[in-house]
């Protein structure tokens, strides 16, 4: 792979998606840094996956702006790629060969060192059929990997997987953006997912953030006291929403 490029800073402003009469997101400011790593929470439906797709380019708003670096966000971009809940492999071509369509040169060089990164150089003439659902997963990494995205985006792509399968991707998935500093958008049902690899939690309640938590834990992260605490902090103030009354909708901001 060639020398590290800095992650994407990413800058939303006002953004609104409406699909028909239905409105998903309500004018949703977000900065997120360089490097960052950011999760985005919330219940199904309230406008999390939307708004990654607004950032991926694969929709437009309808409202408010979204650049990167400054840049406009209008289409997809080549310095952004995005992982899936579905590995989307082609089952008609092998594991390096899936990584390939990642790669601008179609090298199968490059594309066999990013197997390597993810630990699966020696199933690169499998194909997907034979491969685990974890292992389809890490086919998927390498490829939005070879790409040498400066921003990922990842839509739920650990919540098929059995539990010690998530595990280990998660610790796959830190190590990589510690060594490449690209900067990544997770959206996930899973809140301790969500504190486990993020810099920083963002809640999405009814198209509009309400919760921005930075998670001041050292990693690697373990489960004590500390990643509790952030965990509870989170989780109660999404089962406690229709029990904020006039709070709703208010953007809490939280450095702790």
């Amino acid at each position: 792979m060639s020398d590290i490029r800095p992650g994407a800073g990413l800058h939303v402003r006002t953004a609104a998606k409406a699909f028909g009469d239905k409105q998903v997101l309500r004018g949703v400011d977000l900065d997120i840094p360089a490097g960052q790593f950011v999760a985005i929470v919330g219940r199904s439906g309230c406008g999390k996956s939307t708004l990654l797709r607004l950032i991926a380019g694969l929709e437009a708003p309808s409202g408010g702006t979204l650049e990167i670096d400054g840049q406009p966000i209008r289409g997809i971009r080549e310095d952004t790629r995005m992982l899936f809940q579905d590995a989307r492999l082609l089952p008609w071509r092998k594991a390096v060969a899936n990584v390939q369509v990642g790669v601008k040169s179609r090298s199968r060089e490059l594309a066999l060192q990013a197997l390597g990164q993810v630990g699966l150089a020696d199933r690169a003439d499998e194909w997907p059929g034979v491969l685990s659902g974890g292992q389809r997963q890490r086919v998927a990494l390498a490829r939005a990997l070879a790409g040498e995205p400066r921003l990922l985006l990842l839509d739920e792509p650990l919540g098929a997987l059995d539990a010690l399968t998530r595990i280990e991707m998660q610790q796959l998935i830190e190590r990589l953006w510690e060594e490449q500093q690209f900067t990544a958008v997770l959206v996930t049902h899973d809140v301790g997912e969500a504190v486990a690899l993020a810099d920083r939690v963002i809640l999405i309640e009814n198209g509009q953030i309400t919760l921005d938590v930075d998670i001041t834990l050292a990693r690697p992260r373990e489960r004590d006291s500390g990643f509790i605490h952030f965990e509870k902090l989170i989780l109660d103030r999404i089962l406690e929403r229709e029990a904020l009354g006039p709070q709703q909708g208010k953007k809490l901001v939280y450095h702790i």
